[in-house]
């Protein structure tokens, strides 16, 4: 192999290799500074900075056609730099979040930052995996970040809970994600997704091989949240300090439904017939829960939670497509959702008194007459969620139905309308409240950071429809990469 060729190949995976490195010199950098308010201060805009230098290195230093490295085990190829500049853009913007929260609540480590890295360097293994053992490291430096992530308020029983709570149920989605994994390779003679297409193309499928991809499967739904395992979701959101709950929200579930899409289109593309029914069950059950779930729910951060499970239902809906279409329309929804749900948290996030943060969905009564901006941000954040004409979230639905009609699907788009009309009433509950209750809190202004990213998130739900058909021609070339 001539110095070209190594240099090409290193070419693809240099975002990693350049979020690694950082991530430890800044580890290195904040221990030898003693004063930890002062090393996270320095820390964190450092990171945020690593982070952009990382996306912009996917975009632009990266050859344009891509290719494979370590032996096929890592690839680089549109649908994968598409994820990677949106992981590391939702990253960047819970981290910006997460300072002045972390500041206000005496918080204020740099391990934060350090962990917001190196989750995004195994997000970014995630969706460039094109090898069984690629993907179980990416899935596993991601989630032993956020296990850490979830109990970092160390002095709070409910974080100290919702960190145990996580660990012990990721601990059991790992061991179902190997398990499956070791059966898939038992039954194909392999780990790469290109020879494990190969046997799964053979026209003589087994079924250990079947109840491999089954487990998975059932590992990945664990990262998306996806019903029956769900039961993680609330009582971690719940817990977790608020802009890890941002956090969680965002890159992680876009990474992991990346890599289901990758895994069920790319070697068991040619099993479509067999995961779709798998994943058309999880679907239906995941927007049940997530409409039905949040109807009772009087905490905002475990609304959401309950949200996000719906929400990782219409994704999956996308999925059991099986086709391009539904590739693209799943990146498109992903992104459109996530503008959604960095608006809303910033209103959250915004939820502060003086006697410290509020998390009730009564706190915002009135907030139309107190915080108009934020009153407005959050309506656009709910509309844009719940799918309703004609903000942008409402385009990430449409896209997914065409793509789920298109491939001949009829249950799944019937349940996505109703039960999308179900989740309506949580989120026009949070509508009302805020415009038509009287103020019972009163919240001090937010951080200038959390309050330029808020607003503008919360304009961006309705100003970008002028450049959806943009994102969806960007989400319709990424699309086209893995099949």
């Amino acid at each position: 192999m001539d110095l070209a060729t190594l240099t090409a190949e290193y070419l693809l995976y240099a975002p990693e290799v350049i979020l690694a490195l950082g991530a430890m010199a800044l580890l290195m950098l904040g221990v030898y500074i003693k004063d930890h308010g002062r090393a996270a201060a320095l820390v964190a805009p450092l990171t945020a900075g690593l982070l952009f230098v990382a996306a912009l290195t996917a975009a632009f230093l990266v050859p344009g056609e891509g290719g494979q490295a370590f032996g096929g085990a890592f690839v680089f190829d549109p649908l994968a730099l598409f994820s990677k500049i949106a992981i590391f853009g939702a990253a960047a913007i819970a981290l910006l979040f997460a300072v002045p929260y972390l500041k206000a609540e005496r918080l204020a480590r740099f391990e934060y930052f350090i962990l917001i890295a190196l989750a995004a360097l195994g997000m970014s293994m995630m969706v460039s995996a094109n090898d069984l053992i690629a993907m179980y490291m990416g899935v596993e430096l991601q989630s032993l970040a956020l296990y850490v992530l979830a109990a970092f308020n160390r002095d709070s029983l409910r974080a100290s809970e919702a960190g145990l709570k996580y660990f012990v149920l990721g601990a059991l989605s790992s061991g179902l994600l190997l398990y499956g994994a070791s059966l898939v390779y038992g039954f194909s003679g392999a780990t790469g997704f290109n020879e494990i297409a190969v046997a799964a193309a053979s026209g003589d499928v087994s079924i250990g091989l079947l109840f491999g991809l089954v487990f998975v499967i059932c590992g990945l739904a664990f990262k998306v949240s996806a019903a029956p395992f769900h039961m993680w979701t609330p009582d971690v959101y719940e817990g977790s300090p608020t802009p890890v709950t941002a956090f969680f929200a965002t890159a992680p579930k876009f990474a992991a439904i990346v890599l289901l899409a990758r895994i069920l289109l790319e070697p068991f593309g040619a099993m479509t017939d067999q995961w779709q029914q798998v994943i058309t069950a999880i679907a239906i059950a995941s927007m049940a829960v997530g409409a039905f779930g949040a109807l009772t729910q009087q905490n905002i951060k475990r609304l959401m939670a309950y949200s996000s499970i719906g929400n990782m239902g219409y994704a999956l809906v996308a999925i059991a497509a099986g086709t391009e279409t539904g590739l693209w329309a799943l990146l498109a929804f992903m992104v459109l959702y996530i503008i959604g749900l960095i608006a809303a948290f910033g209103v959250v996030l915004s939820m502060r008194t003086n006697e410290g943060m509020v998390e009730q969905v009564d706190d915002l009564a009135g907030l139309a007459q107190s915080r108009p901006g934020l009153a407005w941000t959050m309506t656009g954040a709910m509309f844009s969620i719940g799918g309703l004409p004609f903000l942008v979230g409402f385009f990430g639905k449409l896209f997914i139905l065409y793509a789920a009609l298109q491939a001949g699907l009829v249950i799944l788009p019937v349940a996505l309308v109703l039960f999308s009309v179900v989740a309506a009433a949580y989120y026009l509950r949070i509508v009302r409240v805020m415009w038509f209750s009287e103020p019972v809190v009163n919240f001090i202004g937010p951080p200038a950071t959390t309050g330029v990213i808020t607003n503008v998130a919360g304009i961006a739900t309705a100003a970008l429809i002028v450049i959806v058909p943009v994102l969806f021609l960007l989400a319709r070339n990424a699309g086209l990469g893995p099949i």
